[in-house]
């Protein structure tokens, strides 16, 4: 059961990167401007979107990276974030550095999967979240919100581009499996 879990995660993350290669491809054909534009978004602008997709993945890889040994893909340079950072700080403000943030990020994810031991899902995550609240719950729980998160502002983002006239295609996870 365990490596059926860490399998799942692995597709996951090959997921990831496949939708963020997309969706930033879609993203570079507008100007600045328009990626900037405010759209009722929870995040305002589909670069605040993005901006806010860096910042959550960074906060959690890094409780994951205090988990314990063994995740050398998680570096200290790919989990910084701007001092005093929330949910809504932007990251990066220039598209191309945000662009190569999540391409980083996402290769990241992938090697960090590929080093993890199957039992790691399994085990007894414990972090404080942003408010500093102690939390305990099983790592598995943790990793799929943390893939679930994504989808979920991609999505949004998707929404953000249509409004701006960009069609960014299929997006479906099934359409990895062929």
């Amino acid at each position: 059961m365990a490596q059926a879990f860490l399998d799942n995660y692995r597709f996951l993350a090959r997921y990831n990167r496949w939708f963020n290669e997309r969706l930033y491809a879609a993203c570079a054909g507008l100007s600045d401007e328009e990626r900037r534009r405010e759209r009722g978004a929870f995040f305002g602008s589909i670069h605040g979107t993005l901006n806010h997709l860096v910042w959550a993945d960074a906060m959690w890889l890094g409780r994951f990276a205090q988990q314990g040994e063994g995740f050398a893909a998680l570096t200290p340079e790919l989990l910084a974030l701007p001092a005093g950072a929330s949910y809504g700080t932007p990251v990066c403000e220039d598209f191309a550095v945000l662009r190569g943030r999540r391409e980083a990020m996402d290769a990241a994810i992938e090697a960090w999967l590929a080093q993890m031991a199957p039992e790691f899902p399994l085990c007894t995550m414990r972090y404080s979240n942003t408010k500093g609240v102690r939390r305990e719950h099983p790592a598995w729980q943790a990793l799929t919100h943390f893939f679930n998160h994504q989808t979920h502002h991609r999505g949004q983002t998707t929404t953000l581009l249509m409004q701006a006239g960009v069609d960014v295609g299929v997006t479906d996870l099934i359409a990895l499996v062929g």
